[in-house]
């Protein structure tokens, strides 16, 4: 495959010119106030990031990082104009079923790290032989190491198709497909795209597509269950005071990408907010949640290739698609949908768009699945591929 002309090996080395510079910028942060210490409910709280700022600054090691990632053969595509970053992780088992991996904003490849080794080798994790698989984990077009885009247009279905092309320019014409939040979106879109190719879609994070739009009527909450109307209020909740990073990467991407390049501490602050609102609520900071080099390590990402605007971009796409509004009809490829403890997917909502045929919901866990809750997530990938393999 690496011998393809187009497909490149692609290896991280970032300048130590680069990393100099977050030094430099981190060093001389100009901080603002604050009007109630510690009170996340207005944002970030100052004197949280200050601690996070201190152990990036003094704490972090970025190389030990770019070796973990670079430990995965990765590899550069051109594929409908764009450059397409993939890590492509082969297991040894012969019966392994491929299956591409979707990240979501504000997410990375890296969020997939603690995954890799279980799907790909379950008989050295405490699994069966028979349910390893093959990797394709790309970066989102305008993401990461596939950012920045070239040209508008960058909707969820065009990265379907996006993937579509790169799974059979690997080879591959028979796969499953796995994502959260735009991962959760993008799969099911490739399950449309090519319904005789994609053998299973598993999401979890799941929004769009899997929950109701605009409120819920008291008579129709009166059917359901107390997990229905938990998650019904976490919407609300959600669309009341956590959605303005939406309403702004979906209106002004450009505008707020300035901020976000220029300020290594304003990303970072920018992405944290979104961990600490979507992790488990049993933890109540986010690096509690998640291994915090691990969290600066998908904020790295960001930063180092200056994508933030070009990543808010598929929610300006999205917003402004006309068909991206219209009702998706069912591919008819078996579908499964992981709910942890902090996500809102509602059954009764999936399946009139989706073929539901495996439904999990976790006590606990939240929106970064992979990063979250790794040893679960892998449980039921497994599980609900056994059947459709």
């Amino acid at each position: 495959m690496a011998e393809m002309a187009d497909v490149q090996p692609f290896r991280i080395d970032i300048p130590q010119a680069q990393l100099d510079d977050l030094a430099a910028r981190l060093d001389a942060v100009r901080w603002p106030g604050e009007v109630i210490e510690g009170d996340w409910s207005r944002g970030v709280p100052l004197g949280y990031l200050r601690g996070l700022v201190e152990h990036w600054r003094c704490g972090y090691d970025w190389r030990v990082q770019e070796r973990r990632l670079n430990a995965f053969p990765q590899y550069v595509t051109e594929i409908d104009g764009q450059q397409v970053h993939f890590l492509h992780v082969r297991s040894t088992e012969p019966g392994a079923l491929p299956l591409v991996l979707t990240h979501g904003w504000p997410g990375s490849v890296a969020e997939f790290l603690d995954v890799i080794g279980p799907l790909t080798d379950p008989a050295a994790h405490g699994g069966r032989a028979q349910d390893a698989f093959h990797l394709v984990i790309p970066s989102i077009p305008g993401f990461g190491f596939s950012g920045p885009v070239h040209g508008p247009g960058w909707t969820e279905a065009r990265v379907a198709a996006a993937w579509a092309e790169l799974m059979s320019r690997l080879g591959y014409e028979r796969y499953g497909a796995q994502g959260g939040d735009l991962g959760a979106g993008i799969s099911p879109a490739l399950a449309r795209l090519v319904p005789d190719r994609v053998v299973g879609v598993h999401v979890n994070a799941a929004t769009v597509g899997f929950m109701p739009f605009g409120p819920v009527d008291r008579d129709e909450q009166a059917t359901m269950t107390d997990i229905e109307r938990s998650r019904v209020e976490r919407i609300a909740h959600f669309m009341n005071d956590q959605f303005g990073y939406a309403q702004i990467q979906s209106t002004r991407p450009q505008t707020l990408s300035y901020g976000l390049t220029d300020s290594a501490v304003g990303q970072l602050a920018w992405i944290v907010e979104k961990f600490a609102e979507w992790t488990d609520a049993a933890h109540p900071l986010p690096d509690q949640a998640i291994d915090r080099d691990h969290l600066l390590t998908n904020v790295m990402i960001y930063w180092l290739t200056g994508t933030a605007g070009s990543a808010a971009n598929i929610y300006w796409e999205g917003a402004h698609d006309p068909a991206g509004w219209a009702p998706t009809p069912s591919s008819g490829v078996p579908t499964a949908v992981a709910v942890f403890g902090q996500d809102i997917a509602i059954r009764r909502y999936a399946e009139p768009n989706h073929h539901i045929t495996h439904w999990t919901d976790f006590e606990h866990g939240g929106h970064f699945a992979a990063m979250e809750t790794p040893h679960e997530l892998v449980d039921d990938i497994r599980s609900f591929f056994a059947t459709v393999r």
